[in-house]
């Protein structure tokens, strides 16, 4: 059985969505199309090592799949090369914002971090679509910015929390290293149901290949598929760390309540 969370997986993870008549879809395309039942949205959250995400984004196209990736706009990630390869391979580039946390919950500020930020993705690529990215240690919600601001002032087709009906589409994140909903999910959380008896993506792919036709969304952190062993190990020791702190943070948040 090939170890979880590495790149190979991921292939088996990707013929299983082929194999059982998916069709596969980026978040623009769902957002202006709504393709309905029968569906998966393959979104990539690009945290770090953005030269996971491009190995990623070749294995995809190699099986004719188009995703989604979206880049955090900080040093080491924001690699226009990287981006602008992953875009030419027939994926959605995206921005993952976090400029709430960023500017310590000044709305303000935090608009017009967006707008230049937003602004140095374009001059590369074009962006449609934002996610805003968890930032599970910090207290501010970068969502909150559009209770404030209109997605449309920015030419903005949707945000991928926010303009996604989760009520008929199944969201399957592997935040935590598991697909368990819940686990060790601080703030990516969405309206709908997911599926809590999801562990492994061996679980996932035997949930895909029963045949079922709801709409999906699959979040990966393209960091956390590797197959060198050296990184896979790296990873996971970072996810245990994580995790842990998670939790910690759960229980005093919880209590202060």
């Amino acid at each position: 059985m090939t170890k979880d969370f590495t790149l190979q997986k991921y292939r088996e993870l990707c013929e299983a969505i082929i194999a059982s008549g998916y069709k596969t879809s980026t978040i623009r395309d769902y957002i202006q199309y709504d393709s309905g039942k029968g569906t998966v949205l393959i979104r990539h959250d690009v945290d770090r090592k953005p030269k996971s995400a491009l190995k990623m984004a070749r294995l995809e196209h190699g099986l004719g799949i188009g995703s989604t990736y979206y880049f955090r706009y900080i040093p080491n990630v924001f690699i226009p090369d990287i981006i602008q390869e992953i875009s030419s391979l027939d994926h959605e580039i995206g921005y993952h914002y976090e400029t709430l946390s960023k500017c310590n919950g000044d709305f303000g500020k935090a608009i017009s971090l967006f707008q230049r930020e937003l602004d140095n993705f374009r001059q590369y690529v074009p962006v449609s679509t934002i996610s805003m990215h968890g930032r599970p240690l910090s207290k501010w919600d970068n969502r909150d910015l559009w209770q404030k601001y209109d997605l449309k002032e920015f030419d903005l087709a949707g945000e991928c929390y926010l303009s996604i009906d989760y009520k008929k589409v199944t969201y399957l994140s592997d935040t935590g290293r598991t697909w368990h909903p819940g686990r060790y999910n601080l703030r990516d959380h969405v309206a709908g149901h997911s599926p809590d008896y999801l562990e492994t993506t061996d679980d996932l792919i035997r949930y895909i290949s029963k045949g079922r036709r709801d709409a999906l969304c699959l979040l990966t952190h393209p960091n956390r598929w590797s197959n060198s062993s050296k990184e896979w190990l790296i990873e996971a020791a970072v996810d245990y760390c994580t995790n842990r702190a998670k939790q910690i943070l759960a229980k005093i948040r919880s209590s202060t309540a």
